[in-house]
């Protein structure tokens, strides 16, 4: 089984906010495929369904960005899964809006979420979807500005972000990672 893990945090307030593009990703994958994301466990909630190519697992951790990897683990560690079969989907502000790019390995890159994924894990050799959100503006927080809503001119890179990850979440049901980065990155 594939389990595909989008970051984010739970909430209403942080729904459509850039730190949440990874949640807005495997929301989108889940409409397309009919997957409720809703069974709470292993400190997430969870979906699961068929692509084509398998059967997967769609993850959401409900444990705040900075905790994230807590989620991973127990659901590791419950399902017994591999983590060569996890793929996880997140936000990066070093790649442009409406760019994402794939890789296998690398550090946090200052990502919290993907810090604790480190950390929990023990291991930084993991697949991963970096989903643009670009650097804010000179003098703005990075802090406000991850957790703020993307702009009305920015919906069209956006949704074009999602669809591209989603492309890449399929398509890596039957290819191996290193064939779906050799397609999808730009």
């Amino acid at each position: 089984m594939k389990w595909i893990v989008g970051l984010g945090n739970p909430g209403s307030q942080y729904e459509k906010t850039r730190h949440n593009i990874g949640f807005m990703a495997l929301d989108e994958l889940a409409r397309r495929h009919n997957i409720e994301i809703k069974q709470s466990k292993c400190k997430a909630l969870v979906g699961e369904g068929f692509l084509p190519g398998g059967k997967v697992a769609l993850i959401k951790p409900m444990t705040y960005m900075n905790l994230s990897g807590e989620a991973v683990r127990a659901f590791m560690d419950y399902y017994k899964v591999a983590l060569e079969d996890m793929i996880v989907v997140y936000d990066d502000l070093d790649t442009e809006l409406g760019r994402n790019r794939l890789r296998y390995q690398g550090s946090a890159g200052g990502h919290n979420g993907i810090k604790s994924i480190i950390q929990h894990t023990g291991t930084q050799t993991f697949n991963r979807i970096r989903m643009g959100i670009s650097r804010p503006e000179p003098g703005y927080a990075v802090v406000d500005y991850v957790l703020s809503k993307f702009a009305k001119k920015d919906q069209p890179l956006l949704q074009q972000s999602i669809d591209a990850a989603c492309d890449a979440m399929e398509y890596s049901m039957d290819h191996t990672f290193e064939q779906t980065m050799a397609k999808f990155n730009q």
